[in-house]
């Protein structure tokens, strides 16, 4: 064997190699401040590239300004109306975290009114584990509501001093769009010859890949965000204070599978009825099976399909460990890499199946 040869490599091939590895590591090391930016204006580019496609049809074939029509439509459709629910959301949250701090807002009084408006065998199960006593209770929630409610509080003033890194943040992601969209194409084709693989799996992997995304997208963001509006409505039409917030905390909550808009409105609802606001809570349960329950059940399978869809197991773990590793854009990352990892393991099972099949017919 060649001293310069390692196992059919050239030292100037392993070389090359790590050379490779190292530069690509250092790069990837240096786009860490905005990977954020970098994943959505990636996921942007998967998501609206249909109506990119139209929209170069429709003006002949310009994908210049077809690029640029598109990204003026993620903003106004998309950006805009993000920014002004976050600024009320900052606005509302900042409301009732001042009414808990001076103690116009008392939570635990709250909850042991609903405790004693409840039928007598109810009542006493609440008593025997102390949710009676409203110091205990105050004891327990206050901190954490506080400190929630001042989490969010806080942006504002977080948003403020960072104004320079989010429109920069934000920049990158509508550069990157743009470029993305327009030259998708020759982009596509040199990822696909570079990445060392053999070309059907590949092209099986990245179209998985663009399914998922897709599929997120559409089947988990737009039914968050459709129950998230719904909900809040519903809220903001029976009087429920900070329906807003709600609203957000159901959109949210519905991202989680086992988990759902109920955690939120169910003791909503219940409260309702335990104090004698009984048609506000009964309203609010028809609303909560029959309404926004039914988004995630009609839309889903629509807009998702079966062939993208993962157990529910994997995508409650899945979710849970992305927004504990990557915060909330988690939401999308651990989703993408739970599917491409059943999908990577799909192909190995498919081609060991097919070696195993070719060695017993060779026998």
């Amino acid at each position: 064997m060649n001293a310069r040869q390692i196992g059919g490599w050239t030292l100037e091939n392993i070389g090359f190699a790590a050379l490779v590895v190292a530069v690509t590591a250092l790069f990837g090391w240096m786009l860490t401040p905005y990977f954020g930016a970098i994943l959505w204006g990636l996921v942007s580019a998967i998501v609206f590239r249909p109506l990119y496609l139209w929209l170069v049809k429709q003006s002949g074939g310009r994908k210049g300004s077809a690029a640029t029509l598109t990204l003026i439509l993620i903003v106004a459709v998309v950006i805009v109306p993000a920014g002004l629910l976050g600024a009320s959301l900052v606005a509302e949250a900042t409301g009732i975290y001042e009414r808990v701090q001076s103690g116009q807002l008392d939570a635990g009084a709250i909850l042991v009114k609903g405790v004693n408006a409840l039928p007598g065998p109810l009542e006493g199960w609440a008593r025997e584990y102390g949710l009676s006593d409203p110091e205990r209770i105050r004891a327990m929630i206050a901190p954490g509501l506080s400190t929630g409610l001042r989490t969010v509080a806080e942006q504002a003033l977080t948003v403020g001093q960072g104004a320079l890194s989010f429109l920069a943040a934000l920049g990158v992601m509508l550069y990157l769009t743009f470029f993305l969209l327009r030259d998708s194409e020759q982009l596509g084709e040199r990822f696909r010859t570079a990445l060392p693989l053999d070309p059907t799996l590949r092209d099986q992997l990245i179209e998985k890949f663009l399914t998922v995304v897709r599929a997120i997208m559409k089947g988990t963001v737009a039914v968050a965000v459709m129950q998230g509006i719904v909900g809040g409505l519903i809220f903001w039409m029976l009087g429920v204070e900070g329906a807003l917030l709600w609203g957000l905390m159901m959109g949210f909550f519905s991202l989680i599978p086992a988990v759902g808009t109920g955690i939120i409105w169910v003791p909503v609802a219940l409260y309702l009825i335990a104090t004698g606001s009984f048609w506000q809570g009964a309203v609010l349960v028809f609303c909560g099976i029959f309404v926004i329950g039914l988004i995630d059940n009609l839309l889903r399978p629509i807009l998702v399909g079966k062939d993208t869809k993962l157990p529910d197991f994997v995508v409650l773990i899945a979710t849970v460990a992305g927004l504990e590793l990557f915060g909330l854009t988690g939401f999308i990352i651990g989703p993408i890499i739970a599917a491409l990892f059943i999908a990577v393991w799909d192909m190995v099972t498919q081609v060991r199946g097919q070696h195993i099949k070719e060695d017993a017919a060779k026998a």
